[in-house]
């Protein structure tokens, strides 16, 4: 979270892919490294874990703006459903991975071991064979300062509220993620069908199942905003945030579905989870690319830092910790029985749903300045080329600067 703004600048700036790959090397060496370290140093252990971010933050704010020059339009939209598909993929794959690698080695630092190796070689792929894609010109560049880029920012309204937005979902799947399996496990525990489990090791059953559903759901959910977005733009210039704010709004009813079907039926359960974690990942795609029209190619890399920073700020830097600490309450003030350690997780986890449908408004809202803002990106991206300068008065090409 706070090493985004850091890429963000860097990003527009300086040379992306190798800024790119060099923190991908960094997030695997520290993941790496941290698998050996022993336990009197639990707090070098919880210091190492944290610098991954230092990783996330290179790749998940330089790579969007890459994509974004090297496509348009629905090619882009496309490009970048693949690229945000691997999230609820890695994601899925690090559930199964590690909950699998930890039973066969009986150690859970083996679990540190296996992504670091894909983390160098993609890095090295990364710097042989993207290629460097137009940015803008440094003109430009030189007479801007990160302040500027900072404050046009804040007041391109689409930005503001599709950020705004980003954080739900990024609280929700921050939440979720973390409290789901052991969730359905209890609701399991309180219909008698397993047995409370009282001593290391307890199955990883629904870790798995919650990790394949993430794989599933994620490949689904760019796929259906993506080819949504499309259609819907045949109908309405206003598609990518409308497409949105539906996927949003749906996905709250499904997760609300999660806890009335979680005390009597497991898999209808799951079944509401699929669905809701589909709409919700429909977004993410299309998300980035509406980023893509409402900010100008220089200015996009801090554009994806800054979202970067408020999603993780205001959505998963927080979320488990709330749910947890609002289950906790719940369970002081009520009898301790394995059905109140069920119901109270239950209660604190429909704060997502309701967060979710705020995240449908802020997309609502962004629909509401969306065109202004992406004609306004437009203008200031066609007097920036210097073959269609000369259409452009004096004040647009002062605006740039």
């Amino acid at each position: 979270m706070v090493a985004a703004p850091i890429f963000g600048y860097l990003g527009d700036r300086f040379n992306r892919k190798v800024i790119l790959s060099c923190g991908i090397f960094f997030w695997s060496i520290v993941t790496f490294s941290s698998s050996f370290i022993p336990k009197q140093y639990f707090w070098l252990l919880v210091l190492t874990r944290g610098l991954v971010g230092i990783g996330e933050a290179s790749y998940s704010t330089i790579a969007p703006t890459i994509i974004g020059d090297l496509f348009t339009r629905n090619t882009r939209t496309l490009m970048l459903s693949v690229f945000y598909f691997a999230i609820p993929l890695g994601s899925g794959l690090g559930y199964i991975t590690g909950s699998s690698v930890k039973q066969v080695a009986g150690d859970w630092r083996w679990a540190l071991r296996v992504s670091p190796v894909l983390g160098i070689i993609t890095g090295t792929l990364l710097l042989i064979f993207v290629p460097t894609s137009k940015r803008g010109h440094a003109e430009q560049l030189k007479s801007r300062t990160w302040v500027k880029d900072m404050r046009d920012l804040v007041r391109n309204r689409s930005y503001v509220f599709s950020s705004l937005a980003t954080s739900t979902v990024s609280f929700a799947t921050g939440a979720l993620g973390m409290w789901i399996p052991l969730y359905l496990y209890r609701a399991q525990v309180v219909q008698k069908t397993v047995e409370p489990c009282k001593f290391a090791p307890c199955s990883t059953k629904d870790s798995l199942i919650f990790g394949a559903i993430t794989c599933i759901t994620g490949f689904l959910g760019v796929i259906l905003g993506a080819g949504a977005t499309k259609w819907c733009r045949l109908k309405t210039q206003r598609a990518d945030p409308l497409v949105c704010a539906v996927g949003m709004l749906g996905s709250a009813i499904f997760i609300c579905l999660v806890f009335v079907a979680a005390k009597s039926s497991s898999v209808a359960a799951y079944i509401c989870i699929f669905a809701g974690e589909t709409l919700l990942f429909s977004n993410w795609a299309i998300t980035a690319d509406m980023l893509m029209y409402v900010v100008i190619p220089t200015r996009r890399a801090t554009a994806v830092a800054l979202q970067s920073f408020t999603s993780h700020l205001l959505g998963d830097a927080g979320s488990p910790y709330l749910i947890g600490f609002i289950s906790d309450l719940i369970q002081q003030s009520t009898a301790e029985s394995p059905l109140w350690e069920f119901l109270s997780l239950g209660y604190a986890l429909m704060l997502c749903p309701f967060v979710v449908v705020l995240g449908g408004m802020f997309f609502l809202a962004t629909a509401l300045f969306f065109l202004e803002d992406r004609a306004s990106a437009e203008q200031h991206e066609s007097c920036s080329d210097p073959f269609t300068a000369g259409n452009c008065s004096d004040s647009e090409e002062a605006s740039i600067l």
